[in-house]
């Protein structure tokens, strides 16, 4: 009985130019790794793979804490460094943990960790949690215009398009200000989404703007291997410094066998990476250049750019719903016809006031019997959806982690979060699979009595709010 709503364009196109972009940035690691260090490299590339591995799931809801992860790959990266620059001694895995630990102390890799976790960290929780929020804007939409309109809307319904042809007026259509209480009667729980909602449009256009300057991705990943190198060269000139004090901290290590110790460090470790020249970066598999990635990526940004100006309309949106179904010419006889309309009773002005928004404003309602004392849960829900999504882009403007449902069993994301235990906030994980509630008792009854007409006019409101939602979201 409801209708679905038409999927927000570009909503693809962020997942796929990151995903090519995290694909880009691998390849292009690879081959100049390998043109660079050959053997070396491919002996322990393992370390770089599980680092693009993680970055690709983080940014597809795993359960990834960025900093821990970043701070992973450097270790590693320093425990395999360490030994190629000493390959006369022998280190056992408690000595090479022991190393690990010196890290943020001797900085061997100069500032390049630290500025790229900050890099990558604020791009990664940006992007994710926009898309994210794009999701949940979406899903509130569509699971609200299958609410079903309760049974004294019904009535009022009937009452307003129907009943003229009993009176002889078929061709009168209702007065605007009388649709207008109609429809805030019958959308009474829906404006209560607007003051979340106007949140949540405002984070999500924070968020944008961050994508769109300081937090771009493309920035952040695109000169990744050439920002890795220089942290290599950091540690290939210090490495007598470095390799002193993490003998001073940890021990002096055993020897290693004959056949190894004679084996020079030069031997071992002795190529720097070459000047980088843009001319040289490689091309990615299948033809596509990155010349093709940068035209996806400007396409991405006129994208973004394009949802930001629907955002921005979307603001007040469920609390101008009712004025948007009725200024419609094919419902009401318009805004400046206020004498040949049907008004309820015959064709003449209607004189109610004009109820405010909201559930409690419609106690007085002329037009529709609306219980303000039982709020719709199912709305509530939804508000509750949009609070906590409104709580992670707030985080993720400031450049802080939040919590995401994981896609496979995980149960608990990393980082800040949003300020919601689990057992009070919903996730967004629950909300997307959440279907709408039964109809109550009251609805089954009317429903079980009601006329074909009744059953009409509950399609013909959905059919409203559908068609309004598919122009606000295409």
């Amino acid at each position: 009985m409801s209708m679905g709503i038409q999927a927000i364009p570009y909503f693809s196109l962020p997942l796929k130019f990151f995903r090519e972009l995290l694909e880009n940035a691998e390849r292009s690691l690879n081959d100049m790794f390998v043109r660079t260090y050959g053997t070396l490299y491919m002996q322990n590339s393992e370390v770089f793979q599980d680092l693009f591995t993680e970055l690709k799931r983080y940014y597809t809801g795993g359960n990834v804490n960025l900093e821990e992860m970043l701070n992973d790959f450097w270790a590693r990266l320093l425990e395999r460094m360490f030994q190629l620059i000493n390959p006369q001694y022998h280190f056992t895995e408690d000595y090479l943990e022991c190393v690990s630990k010196y890290t943020d102390q001797l900085k061997p890799f100069g500032d390049v960790p630290r500025k790229l976790k900050v890099q990558v960290t604020r791009a990664f929780i940006a992007a994710r949690t926009f898309v994210q929020g794009l999701t949940v804007g979406r899903e509130v939409a569509n699971r609200v215009s299958k609410v079903s309109p309760t049974p004294g809307c019904i009535r009022a319904l009937m009452k307003m398009l129907y009943c003229p042809y009993c009176r002889g007026l078929p061709t009168v259509k209702p007065c605007n200000n009388y649709c207008l209480n109609v429809m805030k009667g019958c959308l009474a729980n829906q404006a209560d989404l607007d003051t979340e909602w106007n949140l949540f449009i405002d984070a999500m256009l924070l968020v944008a703007e961050r994508l769109e300057g300081p937090f771009n991705i493309e920035s952040v990943m695109d000169p990744i291997d050439v920002k890795i190198s220089e942290a290599i060269m950091n540690m290939q000139e210090n490495s007598m410094q470095v390799s002193a004090k993490v003998f001073q901290g940890c021990g002096q290590p055993k020897p290693a066998p004959a056949l190894r110790s004679s084996r020079s460090v030069p031997e071992n470790f002795n190529t720097r990476f070459r000047p980088y020249n843009p001319e040289e970066r490689p091309t990615t598999a299948a033809g596509t250049s990155l010349d093709r990635l940068r035209t996806i990526w400007r396409t991405m940004q006129h994208g973004v750019t394009d949802i930001k100006e629907k955002l921005k309309l979307s603001k007040k949106f469920w609390s101008t719903f009712p004025y948007t179904i009725c200024k419609d010419e094919r419902v009401t006889a318009g805004p400046l016809n206020e004498e040949d309309c049907w008004n309820g009773h015959t064709k003449a002005r209607y004189l109610p006031e004009i109820m405010n928004d909201g559930l409690t404003n419609q106690i007085n309602n002329p037009e529709v019997d609306v219980d303000i004392t039982r709020p719709d849960t199912f709305i509530r829900q939804q508000i509750m959806a949009l609070r906590v999504m409104t709580n992670k882009l707030k985080n993720a403007y400031n450049g802080n982690d939040v919590n995401f449902q994981d896609t496979s069993d995980e149960t608990s994301g990393s980082g800040s979060g949003s300020g919601c235990t689990d057992d009070i906030c919903p996730t967004e994980f629950d909300f997307i699979t959440t279907e709408a509630p039964p109809v109550d008792s009251d609805r089954r009854e009317v429903e079980a009595s009601a006329t074909q007409p009744g059953r009409s006019l509950q399609m013909l409101l959905i059919v409203f709010i559908s068609l309004v939602l598919q122009r606000q979201w295409r």
